[in-house]
């Protein structure tokens, strides 16, 4: 399998007043990969790969919608940059499903099983070992010690 690496999709952070984009804050995607830049003098580089994102969201602020941005959540297992946001985005519902659709092929393609469907049956679980309710005080071993 060929590694495409065209961005799909690249924006940057703007103000939330009047959604300029005066920051030194870009966001692109791969098919593979989500790209994070910030900043001007000190530069931080942060990738991550789609199929760890486990979840996104929407948030959008009253200023957000009147000036048409929006924030991305995303829940991530990369360990090191864990869950963070797509801050002040343009087009931002676009985006959240193009991003969404991106994450579940590259799940489907790399077979990462997610967990939230694994289901916990440990109340149906009857365990036979005996707790300290299950006596009465009337059969304690340790009353016709008393004589």
């Amino acid at each position: 399998m060929a590694i495409n690496n065209e961005y799909v999709w690249h924006d940057r952070k703007r103000w939330t007043f009047l959604g300029l984009p005066f920051t030194f804050t870009t966001y692109a995607a791969t098919n593979e990969v989500l790209y994070i830049n910030k900043g001007f003098f000190s530069t931080t580089e942060d990738e991550v790969r789609l199929y760890r994102i486990m979840d996104i969201s929407l948030k959008r602020n009253l200023f957000q919608k009147i000036f048409g941005l929006g924030t991305i959540h995303c829940c991530s297992g990369d360990k090191t940059l864990k869950d963070f946001d797509i801050v002040n985005i343009k087009k931002s519902r676009e985006v959240k499903a193009l991003l969404s659709d991106l994450i579940e092929t590259q799940r489907e393609a790399k077979r990462v099983i997610s967990r939230e469907n694994i289901v916990d049956h440990s109340d149906d679980f009857h365990d036979d070992a005996l707790t300290p309710d299950d006596f009465d005080r009337d059969d304690s071993p340790f009353d016709n010690d008393r004589d």
